[in-house]
C-alpha cells in the first residue's frame, strides 16, 4: 500500500491542528497515522497497517539531530549500501527511509544525486535549523507545498495542502486557461491552485528562516530551489557497435524491471506495443526465476467473449496473444462503459487522479479485486528510451544532410506525406496543428471550450510551446517540461484509492541516462524508428511485436468513443439543468452544442471535451 506524507514547518501553536487536518485529507492512503515532532517541524504519514510500514516512512538520527519523512522506493540498494559502508548483515532490515537518511548524513544536500528509485522526502536538520526537501529525477512521487510568511506546509497530495488552515483555494487562472485551450499548462511547478506549488522532478529545495538585519523576530521563511538532475548534461557514450549498445540496454532494462517487482502481487499492462510487451515479458521471466506466479496481464482491448475479433481489429489482439502465448500469461481484456465515463467526467479535474484514461478504470477495478498491489506499465517509454526520433528530420533538414533525410523517407511508407508537417513546424510550431484541423474537416474553427472573454484576458499570460529541433533536445524537453511527472502524479493518486501502486521501468534513472548518452542512429534507422528497443529486444519479444511499425489501435479507441457518445446525453441533461460555479471560465453554449452523441461520433475530440467537463463542478 502506498505511503502518503505531510509536514509543517513553523505555524506556531496551531501547527499540531494543521498537521491533523492534513493527515485527515490523506485518509485514502490508509487508516494508520504516525506523527513525529522535532524542534519547529512536525512530520506525519498515513499508511495501511501492514507490518511496520508506517514507521518505515520516518527515520531519526538523534546524534545528528536529523528527522526524515519519506515516500520512497530505493533501487540499486546494494550499490548504495556499498557507497555508504553499510555491513551486509544490516542491509536487509533497513527501510528505504533509513537509507535516504544515511545518504543525507554522508552527502548532505547532494544526496538526491546519489539515489536511484522513486522518492519524495523532507529532512529536518535541527543543528542548522533548516528543512531540506527533494523529489526524484522523474517525479514518480509527488511533493506539493505552500508557503506563507511564517509557515511551510507540504504533502503527497494537493488536497492535504489545501486542508491546512489558511491556505487559499483560489484558482490559478493561468493554469485554468492553458488547460482549457490547446496550450499545455506549466505542470512542472504549478497546480490549479495559486497557493499550492509543486516541487519539480529532479529538484531540491531548502526552507529556512529569512536572513538579514531586519529579519529578527519576524518568523519569515524563505525557499531556495535548485535542480540537481540535468539530463541535457549527460555525456555522450563511447562509440560502440549496435550489439554492444543493445547488450548494455538489455542489462539495464532487466535491472529496472526487477527492482520494481517487490512489495506485493504484481500485474502488468499489455497493449501489444514495444513498451508494455517488453515490460510484461521481462517481469514474467524475473518472477519465474524468483519462484513467483506469472503476473496477470491487463489489456485495454474489449473482451471478445469467445467471438473472433473484427478483421480491422485482429492485428491488435494478435500482438497481445503472441506475448501471452510466449510467456504463458493470462490476459484480461476490458473497455469502459457509459457508467465509467460519467464517473470519470464528474471528477474534479483540478485535483490529481482525475485524468487517468477511461480504459484504466476497468483495469484498476479488476486488479484490485484480484489482490494486485503493484502494476508495471510501459508508459513513459515513448519520451526517451523507446523514442521514435521526433525532431531528427528537422535536424537533418536544417543541417543540410538531405541525402540522409531522403534515404530515411524512401524507406518509410508515406514518409513524404509525413515530411510536410516537419517542414511546416520549422515555419511555425502551430502550423501542423492547423493542417490537422483542415484534414479532419473542422477547418480553423476553435476546438477547445474556453470562454472567449476569459481566453482574451489570459492569452498574454499563457506561453505556447517552443519549437525544438534535434532528437536529443526533444528527449530532454519531454523529461523537463512536467508532462512525465504529471501523468505519474495522476496515476499514483488514482491508484492509491484502490490500494495499487504504479511503477514505470522505462523511466528508471539508469536507463534514461544511458538512452540520453546514445547517438541519434540508435533511435532512428531508415525504415524503422525505436531502433534501440527493436534491436535490443529482438531475442526477447515475439517477432511480430518487435518489428511491428503500426501504431493504429481502432480496437481500443472505437469502444471508448461509443461509451462517451452513449454517456453524453445524461451529462448534457445534468449540465442543462444546473449552472456550475466554474461555468464563467467555459464556453457553455459551445460545449452543450457539441455534446450531441452523433456529432461526437463524427468528430471525437477527447481532450477538449474532457478538460471542460472535468473542470466544471457538476
Amino acid at each position: 500500500m502506498p505511503t502518503a506524507i505531510c509536514g509543517v514547518l513553523g505555524g506556531g501553536p496551531d501547527a499540531a491542528q494543521t498537521l491533523d487536518a492534513m493527515l485527515d485529507a490523506l485518509a485514502d492512503s490508509g487508516p494508520a497515522r504516525t506523527v513525529r515532532t522535532a524542534g519547529a517541524v512536525r512530520f506525519g504519514c498515513r499508511h495501511a497497517p501492514v507490518g511496520n510500514a508506517g514507521a518505515a516512512a520516518l527515520a531519526v538520527d538523534r546524534a545528528a539531530d536529523l528527522v526524515l519523512v519519506a515516500d520512497a522506493r530505493i533501487d540499486d540498494r546494494g550499490a548504495l549500501c556499498d557507497a555508504l559502508g553499510i555491513p551486509h548483515p544490516q542491509r536487509p532490515g533497513l527501510a528505504d527511509a533509513d537509507l535516504v537518511l544515511r545518504a543525507f548524513l554522508r552527502w548532505g544536500e547532494a544526496c538526491p544525486a546519489h539515489l536511484v528509485g522513486d522518492s519524495a522526502f523532507a529532512v529536518w536538520d535541527g543543528r542548522r535549523g533548516r528543512l531540506f526537501c527533494a523529489r526524484d529525477h522523474g517525479g514518480a512521487r509527488p511533493f506539493y507545498y505552500a508557503l506563507d510568511d511564517g509557515r511551510f506546509v507540504f504533502a503527497s497530495v494537493v488536497e492535504a495542502v489545501l486542508a491546512a488552515p489558511g491556505v487559499s483555494a483560489a484558482l490559478d487562472e493561468v493554469v485554468v486557461a492553458a488547460s482549457l485551450s490547446s496550450v499545455r499548462p506549466d505542470t512542472a511547478t504549478r497546480t490549479f491552485y495559486g497557493a499550492v506549488r509543486k516541487l519539480p522532478a529532479g529538484h531540491a529545495l531548502v526552507v529556512e528562516p529569512e536572513a538579514g538585519p531586519n529579519a529578527g523576530g519576524t518568523g519569515r521563511l524563505r525557499v531556495r530551489q535548485e535542480r540537481y538532475w540535468r539530463p541535457e548534461e549527460i555525456p555522450a557514450a563511447r562509440p560502440a557497435a549496435d550489439d554492444a549498445y543493445a547488450e548494455q540496454f538489455l542489462d539495464l532494462y532487466g535491472k529496472a524491471v526487477r527492482d520494481r517487482l517487490h512489495g506485493g502481487p504484481v500485474g502488468v499492462h499489455l497493449s501489444g506495443g514495444l513498451d508494455s510487451s517488453s515490460v510484461a515479458v521481462l517481469a514474467a521471466r524475473a518472477l519465474r526465476r524468483q519462484g513467483r506466479p506469472a503476473p496477470p496481464a491487463f489489456s485495454w482491448l474489449p473482451a471478445l467473449d469467445g467471438a473472433p475479433p473484427e478483421p480491422a481489429h485482429a492485428r491488435e489482439y494478435a500482438l497481445v496473444d503472441a506475448v501471452c502465448a510466449q510467456e504463458g500469461l493470462q490476459v484480461y481484456h476490458g473497455a469502459p462503459g457509459p457508467e465509467e465515463v460519467v464517473d470519470v467526467l464528474r471528477r474534479d479535474g483540478t485535483l490529481p487522479g482525475a485524468s487517468v484514461q477511461f480504459n484504466e478504470e476497468v483495469v484498476l477495478r479488476r486488479a484490485a479485486a484480484m489482490g494486485v498491489r503493484v502494476v508495471l506499465s510501459g508508459c513513459g517509454g515513448d519520451e526517451c528510451v523507446s523514442f521514435n526520433g521526433r525532431g531528427h528530420w528537422q535536424h537533418l533538414l536544417l543541417s543540410g544532410r538531405w541525402r540522409a533525410l531522403a534515404a530515411d523517407c524512401r524507406a518509410r511508407d508515406g514518409a513524404w506525406r509525413l515530411l510536410v508537417p516537419v517542414v511546416l513546424s520549422l515555419l511555425h510550431p502551430a502550423l501542423p496543428v492547423t493542417l490537422n484541423r483542415w484534414r479532419d474537416g473542422v477547418g480553423a474553427r476553435r476546438r477547445w471550450f474556453i470562454h472567449p472573454a476569459f481566453a482574451r484576458r489570459t492569452r498574454p499570460l499563457v506561453t505556447p510551446a517552443k519549437r525544438m529541433i534535434g532528437l536529443r533536445r526533444m528527449q530532454v524537453r519531454f523529461l523537463r517540461d512536467g508532462h512525465l511527472s504529471e501523468f505519474q502524479e495522476q496515476w499514483r493518486a488514482r491508484g492509491v484509492r484502490q490500494g495499487i501502486e504504479y511503477r514505470f521501468p522505462l523511466l528508471d534513472r539508469r536507463l534514461l541516462e544511458f538512452a540520453l548518452s546514445l547517438p541519434p542512429d540508435q533511435f532512428r534507422r531508415p525504415g524503422y524508428n525505436r531502433w534501440l528497443m527493436r534491436h535490443g529486444l529482438r531475442r526477447v519479444l515475439p517477432p511480430a511485436v518487435c518489428w511491428n511499425r503500426s501504431k493504429d489501435d481502432p480496437a481500443r479507441v472505437e469502444p471508448v468513443v461509443e461509451a462517451i457518445a452513449a454517456a453524453l446525453p445524461a451529462v448534457r441533461r445534468r449540465l442543462a439543468g444546473h449552472t456550475p460555479s466554474r461555468a464563467p471560465y467555459v464556453d457553455m453554449p459551445g460545449l452543450l452544442e457539441y455534446m450531441d452523441a452523433d456529432r461526437f461520433r463524427a468528430a471525437p475530440r477527447f481532450a477538449p471535451l474532457r478538460a471542460a467537463l472535468q473542470f466544471l463542478d457538476f
